[in-house]
């Protein structure tokens, strides 16, 4: 097995850096991270690859980011009306196939969120395809596999 430990570095450095975005809510400069046609993806089932044809928690385009986006950022939603603080944990991360189009990354996330005084902690599995560029990469699809996507999930107020 040969790792190319500089893509993995690069990867590494990119998915840390989505993650203090998120975590800080900076969700203007975590929008500008991705592709045109990207999808942010939380599907209901992990065995399920077929997201367009499934039930899903989120099967964001650009557009259902940006009003994702609008949304916590405006308190008009009701998810949105006590903002919560997240702590990302990001480890593991493999690369899973190199082209010259796309790298797909595949890494462990646990998410701790604090709101109204409850800690709550999400683990998932992530799973990235990105777009190489000259600055880094774009983000062209992210499936977040939570580990109970199958049981009671309460209103969030952020994005995994």
């Amino acid at each position: 097995m040969t790792i190319n430990m500089d893509l993995l570095n690069k990867a590494t450095a990119f998915i840390w850096y989505e993650a203090d975005l998120l975590d800080h809510q900076e969700y203007q400069t975590w929008l500008s991270l991705w592709d045109t046609k990207g999808l942010y993806i939380v599907p209901t089932d992990n065995n399920e690859t077929d997201y367009e044809n499934t039930l899903n928690l989120a099967l964001d385009d650009a557009g259902m980011r940006r009003m994702r986006v609008a949304r916590l950022e405006s308190g008009e939603s009701v998810s949105a009306g006590a903002a919560s603080s997240t702590v990302r944990m990001v480890s593991r991360l493999r690369i899973l196939e190199e082209t010259a189009d796309y790298i797909v990354v595949r890494c462990a996330m646990t998410l701790n969120e604090l709101r109204h005084g409850n800690l709550v902690t999400y683990p998932a599995d992530l799973e990235y395809r990105l777009k190489p560029t000259d600055d880094g990469f774009m983000i062209d699809r992210k499936v977040v596999k939570l580990m109970h996507s199958d049981g009671f999930l309460r209103t969030v107020s952020f994005i995994f």
